[in-house]
């Protein structure tokens, strides 16, 4: 009985969850309730409690911790500024002509979105709000037209600079030197942020050109569900080439500074975020949209987002820490090793049960929870830790992706007008989930498409 006590401390976990109570509290309580509780009958050593003020100490002096708020910033200033909205008239007219090419437009400016705030819910709220109207007035599909948003907006789990991306490459960072000194290995290999921003670009631009396929597929097979914009509102608009130009070049240029910067090894992803955040203002100050009440609600965001990420951290590190005290580390090695398949079957389940959870969870509980337990075994299996962070963050975007739970649903329910029912939204995700899938098949077949170009880089 006494072994099988580290699950019921996780479902208990998820059980508190599922009643409504905040992340960080629920995980940072049941452990510690799991905690006396095994203190009192005998089988929980409360010494492991006494390593709780490292892990918080651990959690402050980590510097690519602060890359976090300054790309929160970053995204919410740009948001705040109208930027995206002049990306999207912009390029909503430039391929208007072709049928479909809102939607394209949509997908491309979902990308630069995900590239510039790294967080779902904004982007999808922001492109709902943009986008929606404009497209269900031209006379798009409520499904196709919540189907690409949804999509589009869940970039922000895979395209680099992103949030996900940065928090998930710090815990497969750890796990991969906790596995290298497992396996003896005591002048570990180590494992970047970068490295997983250059492992993240080649299947994130994929996904890009399937959606745009799959657009144009629509545009052949069912011409009136993607109409092209009326000749006659792009007659009325002076100096379009200009237009284009002002709107897409500056956020361009700030995106590929950022990553340049990142992935050519002239800077951290900290000092890369920095950088990002001071070209946001410097993109909000051009516009002529910088005063003191955008720079309060940015603070005000970034604030908000910032402390609900290091406070989940925090609880998910006492929790974690009372699961190994159970020795919850042990038994799901035990498991995952006696499994049929060996690392085929053990990382077959792990995607199942991430996947699953992403119904419930948001991924940086996830991350700062799941992943720490599962990603040492399986990377003691000999798995590449940067294809591994990949198929994890592509895995929890098709999740966010799948009703009845995903959480990007919910965000573009909350915003998208009443004409729209929540059977249209489910329906229009779909054909997406199915190339989410394919992709991440893809992505298992061959798993160069992830690891090619940070080897091709950094040797």
């Amino acid at each position: 009985m006494s072994e099988l006590l580290p699950l019921f401390l996780f479902a208990g976990a998820i059980i508190v969850l599922l009643l409504g109570y905040s992340v960080a509290f629920s995980l940072a309580g049941t452990g510690l309730l799991f905690a006396a509780i095994g203190a009192w009958t005998g089988h929980f050593d409360v010494v492991f409690l006494e390593a709780i003020p490292n892990r918080l100490f651990g959690i402050m002096n980590n510097e690519v911790l602060i890359a976090v708020p300054l790309f929160v910033f970053m995204g919410v200033m740009l948001e705040k500024s109208r930027i995206a909205e002049e990306l999207l008239d912009a390029m909503a007219l430039m391929f208007g002509p072709m049928r479909a090419g809102l939607g394209i437009s949509v997908t491309l400016v979902g990308m630069l979105l995900a590239a510039s705030t790294g967080i779902v819910g904004a982007t999808v709220v922001t492109m709902g709000l943009l986008s929606l109207p404009t497209m269900l007035r031209r006379g798009y599909d409520p499904k196709v037209a919540t189907g690409i948003i949804c999509a589009s907006g869940t970039l922000g789990q895979i395209i680099p600079p992103s949030i996900v991306l940065v928090l998930l490459g710090d815990v497969i960072s750890s796990a991969y030197q906790q596995a290298q000194i497992d396996q003896g290995l005591f002048s570990p290999e180590t494992v970047t942020v970068g490295d997983l921003f250059l492992g993240a670009l080649i299947p994130g631009l994929i996904l890009v050109v399937a959606y745009i396929l799959y657009l144009l597929f629509k545009a052949v097979t069912d011409p009136r569900s993607v109409p092209a914009i009326p000749q006659s509102e792009r007659d009325a608009v002076d100096d379009l080439a200009a237009r284009v130009l002002k709107a897409l070049v500056p956020p361009i240029l700030l995106i590929g500074l950022v990553l340049g910067s990142i992935l050519g090894g002239f800077a951290t992803p900290t000092e890369a975020a920095s950088v990002g955040a001071v070209g946001a203002i410097a993109l909000s100050m051009m516009r002529g949209n910088f005063n003191l009440p955008v720079l309060k609600q940015v603070m005000k965001s970034t604030t908000e987002v910032s402390s609900m990420v290091f406070i989940i951290l925090v609880g998910a590190s006492i929790f974690s820490l009372v699961f190994r005290g159970y020795g919850g580390d042990d038994l799901v090695r035990d498991f995952l090793t006696d499994l049929p398949g060996g690392v085929f079957g053990a990382m077959a389940i792990v995607m199942l049960v991430i996947f699953l959870l992403g119904f419930f969870l948001d991924f940086i509980e996830i991350t700062f929870v799941v992943v720490p337990i599962v990603a040492p075994i399986l990377l003691t299996m000999g798995l590449d830790p940067v294809w591994l962070g990949i198929m994890i963050a592509i895995n929890l975007q098709t999740s966010f992706l799948t009703p009845p739970f995903g959480f990007a649903l919910f965000y573009l329910r909350g915003v998208a007008p009443e004409s729209v029912s929540t059977m249209q939204i489910y329906r229009g995700v779909i054909p997406f989930i199915l190339i989410q899938l394919v992709i991440l098949s893809l992505l298992a077949y061959w798993p160069a498409l992830a690891t090619w170009l940070p080897e091709a880089v950094y040797g």
